[in-house]
């Protein structure tokens, strides 16, 4: 009995874990294949086409008997959240990528628990004594990610770990100035996306409060998803071979990123939001710090930078001091439940 509860309370852990892999990877795939010229328009669009294709049915077969009813209340509000959720932040994030590199993306997407705790004090979601220890602790890490997050984005400072490069190439002040340039606008892309994603997470956590079946959220959610994204391509897309996939790292991004972006991601958030809470979610965003910068480069060859070194160890340090004050206060709200209610809980 020991060992299954072990099992049933590590499972969450797990999962988080594997999604941040698997989100390190995706980022890693998508800026290979926008390297060889695939427009990030048309990824978001095809993946999320082909997770909709996956879920929807699913969806229908395994909860058709155990969801809520289905409202348009319910479809109205699963609309807004892909908008926030897919349609800005896949497409801002993937932008973000292209103009920089997964690195920076792994690292400013710790920038979410910060505006999530925003978020839920603005909607009341999350209480804010300005007298209290804990809530000063969340305020002051708040800050604290937000401009370790600022660092990053404009301070790239000398190279630490340098991929091998041939002798005979040296970049022109020119290109470094571009390099500095498209370093700064696809931070500003990627801070876009975690704002959006940040809003996506409280915005679940209350929908889920109310309709209890991830699987059927997520399945709307992809579709809804799929249908706004092909209307901003279609605007900001106008190379009609564009839509044309190669099949070689293109197919295998798209794949990848229905599959893995958005089935296994999407559906293991949603399962551990309604389990443990948006905060609980937010708390891996550091592991994928250490990820990127390893994926980036062996297979990208990309360039560590001293300012993503100290912008990360400042974004870590004001995220964990958050954290801290949240666990402490959910420690403090389990000491105050019954064993009975507990079971319940982790039962639901």
């Amino acid at each position: 009995m020991k060992v299954k509860s072990w099992l049933v309370e590590s499972a969450p852990f797990a999962a988080m874990v594997a999604v941040e892999c698997l989100d390190v990877g995706l980022s890693t795939l998508s800026k290979a294949a926008m390297s060889k010229g695939m427009s990030h328009f048309v990824l978001v669009v095809y993946s999320n086409a082909l997770a909709s294709l996956i879920l929807l049915p699913a969806a229908f077969f395994f909860t058709r008997k155990k969801r809520p009813p289905i409202t348009l209340s319910f479809l109205c509000k699963i609309f807004c959240l892909s908008i926030a959720g897919i349609t800005l932040m896949q497409n801002c994030v993937i932008t973000g990528v292209s103009y920089s590199s997964p690195t920076l993306a792994s690292a400013l997407a710790n920038l979410i628990p910060a505006f999530t705790f925003l978020l839920a004090v603005i909607f009341r979601m999350e209480k804010l004594e300005l007298k209290s220890p804990k809530s000063q602790i969340k305020v002051l890490g708040t800050l604290v990610s937000i401009s370790g997050a600022f660092i990053m984005t404009l301070y790239k400072g000398p190279p630490v770990l340098s991929p091998p490069i041939q002798p005979h190439l040296h970049p022109s002040p020119s290109t470094m100035l571009t390099t500095s340039n498209n370093w700064l606008i696809g931070g500003l892309f990627i801070a876009t996306a975690s704002l959006s994603l940040s809003a996506n997470i409280v915005g679940q956590a209350a929908v889920l409060k109310g309709y209890p079946s991830e699987i059927t959220l997520v399945s709307f959610y992809c579709l809804f998803g799929t249908i706004q994204s092909a209307l901003v391509t279609l605007i900001f897309e106008r190379d009609p071979n564009a839509w044309m996939l190669s099949p070689d790292i293109e197919l295998i991004s798209v794949v990848y990123s229905a599959l893995f972006g958005n089935v296994v991601t999407f559906g293991v958030q949603a399962w551990c939001i309604r389990r443990k809470g948006p905060v609980f979610v937010a708390m891996f965003k550091p592991l994928s710090i250490a990820i990127a910068a390893f994926l980036g480069f062996i297979f990208l060859g990309e360039t560590l930078y001293i300012g993503s070194i100290v912008g990360a160890a400042i974004i870590v340090t004001g995220f964990y001091g958050v954290i801290w004050a949240q666990s402490d206060k959910e420690e403090v709200g389990k000491t105050t439940t019954t064993p009975l209610l507990d079971g319940h809980d982790a039962d639901a």
